[in-house]
């Protein structure tokens, strides 16, 4: 790739759940917890700020958000400050934004960080708030909104396919397990074993409780630097080796087929061409499972698996530690749950933390030196990808 290399050198994560702090106060805990977890970063070593806020304005009725976070984590950005917002999407495009700035030479030391605050006393009024990611005069008002969406890309794919609820009950009780040994989990302490999940109460048919992810309060950062300055702050860096990204509608009217992401075939092999390799090399994956459904559709979309095999896939267990590679492995979307700016930049730091071997023995990928992070927004009409490796090239 051109530019510079640029590697991620750290990051931490504050509790995920129904928190009673406040946006501001999300921030101010997630940089005091990367300044713990970054010893040797100082504040003034830090010269810009990327911000992931999906929807602050409704959820927090909070906009101006970038300066904000600066003050609360306590730092100064004197090159580039800068909210980023691409509704699920916007914690990646943080790390995007970081890593295009620091190859460009507009930056040394960036950190990216995502903050959502998303349970408000009304839940009509959140779910409102969540109408307005889809085509505001159309999409949401009708009620495509992101359950009553995902549904029906289910009970298409289970036309063409014969998906079954037990499949997308495997991925759930997967996901759910890693969130077991995962603290900042909002499920951490919660046990979903498959007979469970489907006698959950259904939210839009097929899908269940448990194949939907939570609506969830947290924040989440990472470091970002130049590769000069990579071994000041540590020696077990996450390389950016590749990074794609896509959109081909945004009315649902213009989507085409339900179960053939587009936007997820040109993304990922766009990132995995920038870094040289193919999908079978990598050893772990963090993918967008917002819902079950999507994390099946994503097998077939990364090339994982034939057409129609991605329920098959999770039913066999080919996303386990041991397996294939290891899918989802801090909880995914549906064990930690999904504050939308945050999501994107703790999947990041999971990969650092696996390449690192910082995780319990359970969800480590075997001496992984290859992962993928995936996030989708809105209607699956964006999909964002990034490829890391543990070697610089």
């Amino acid at each position: 790739m051109s530019g510079r290399r640029v590697a991620l050198v750290g990051g931490a994560s504050t509790r995920w759940g129904v928190r009673s702090a406040t946006w501001s106060e999300l921030a101010q805990e997630v940089g005091a917890a990367l300044f713990r977890a970054v010893p040797r970063l100082r504040a003034e070593d830090v010269d810009s700020l990327f911000v992931g806020a999906a929807e602050p304005e409704r959820f927090a009725f909070q906009s101006h958000v970038a300066p904000l976070a600066a003050e609360q984590m306590g730092l100064r950005p004197r090159n580039i400050l800068q909210r980023t917002e691409l509704a699920c999407a916007s914690g990646q495009s943080a790390i995007r934004s970081a890593y295009a700035a620091i190859a460009a030479g507009l930056s040394e030391v960036a950190v990216a960080v995502g903050v959502e605050k998303m349970n408000l006393p009304s839940m009509s009024e959140a779910n409102s708030a969540m109408g307005c990611v889809m085509d505001r005069p159309w999409d949401g008002p009708h009620g495509a909104t992101a359950p009553p969406f995902f549904a029906m890309v289910a009970q298409r794919h289970m036309l063409e396919y014969g998906t079954t609820e037990e499949m997308l009950a495997a991925v759930s009780e997967k996901n759910h397990r890693f969130a077991n040994s995962n603290p900042n989990a909002q499920f951490y302490e919660k046990t979903f074993p498959r007979e469970k999940l489907l006698r959950l109460p259904l939210v839009a048919p097929p899908l269940r409780l448990g194949d939907c992810s939570s609506m969830t309060d947290g924040a989440a950062a990472v470091v970002l630097v130049a590769e000069e300055r990579v071994r000041e702050y540590t020696d077990t860096p996450a390389w950016i080796r590749g990074t794609g990204q896509y959109s081909n509608f945004h009315n649902l009217a213009h989507a085409g087929s339900l179960t053939d992401w587009v936007g997820l075939k040109h993304a990922s092999r766009e990132a995995l061409g920038r870094a040289g390799i193919s999908v079978h090399d990598l050893d772990l994956a963090e993918v967008h499972d917002c819902f079950t459904i999507s994390e099946i559709v994503e097998y077939e979309a990364l090339g994982l698996c034939p057409p129609g095999e991605g329920g098959r896939f999770a039913a066999d267990g080919r996303g386990e530690v041991g397996a294939d590679l290891v899918v989802n492995p801090r909880g995914g979307l549906l064990g930690c749950g999904h504050p939308l700016g945050a999501t994107g930049i703790a999947q990041a730091l999971e990969v650092f933390q696996q390449f690192a071997g910082q995780v319990p023995a359970r969800r480590q990928a075997p001496d992984p030196g290859w992962a993928l992070v995936h996030n989708l927004s809105g209607s699956a009409n964006v999909h964002s990808v990034m490829v890391y490796g543990r070697e610089a090239a």
